[in-house]
């Protein structure tokens, strides 16, 4: 399969999020290749989304979210917890996308484990804080690769966890993957 490039995550944050779904998060450790399909994600725009680490400005933590399509943005909440995203839009734009679910599948197609949720995720794929700013447009240790669910149904809902955003806790910007 095809990875996705730079193009494909330099377009709007809700599109990109959307269009993951259904493609591939790929993780290369030593000769294992871990390869699940992408059925969760979470879009996180602009210093007007209160709900981002860009709402109060350029950080060094959040530094990222202003830099290149397509690296990617991992930290740590809750002291234990990584969390795994994909910069989106142009350079000098807060953009990201949490990936928060995923599914491993057989060589038939069926699931073989489903991982619902952010820290599940990375726990499995042993992603961590030195995965941040890595280019997951390079086949090297973490990309995604394009998928190909025909016609797929997206189901559109509030974020999770984001309940201090004020107005913008009720953003439907969660995506999944619908039967």
């Amino acid at each position: 399969m095809s990875i996705l490039n730079k193009t494909f995550y330099n377009q709007n944050t809700l599109k990109v999020s959307q269009d993951l779904l259904g493609c591939f998060l790929v993780r290369k450790k030593g000769q294992k290749i871990i390869r699940a399909m992408i059925t969760e994600t979470e879009s996180y725009r602009g210093f007007d989304d209160l709900a981002s680490h860009a709402s109060k400005g350029k950080t060094k933590r959040n530094e990222l979210m202003f830099g290149e399509a397509g690296r990617a943005y991992t930290y740590l909440v809750y002291g234990m917890h990584w969390m795994f995203n994909v910069i989106a839009e142009e350079k000098d734009f807060p953009a990201a996308v949490l990936i928060r679910g995923v599914e491993l599948l057989n060589e038939k197609g069926g699931i073989v484990r489903k991982l619902d949720g952010p820290a599940k995720l990375t726990k499995f794929f042993g992603i961590n804080g030195k995965f941040n700013g890595i280019d997951i447009t390079q086949k090297k240790f973490l990309w995604v690769e394009k998928g190909n669910i025909k016609n797929k149904k997206i189901i559109k809902s509030k974020r999770v966890g984001v309940d201090y955003a004020k107005h913008c806790k009720d953003w439907k910007w969660n995506f999944r993957l619908g039967n």
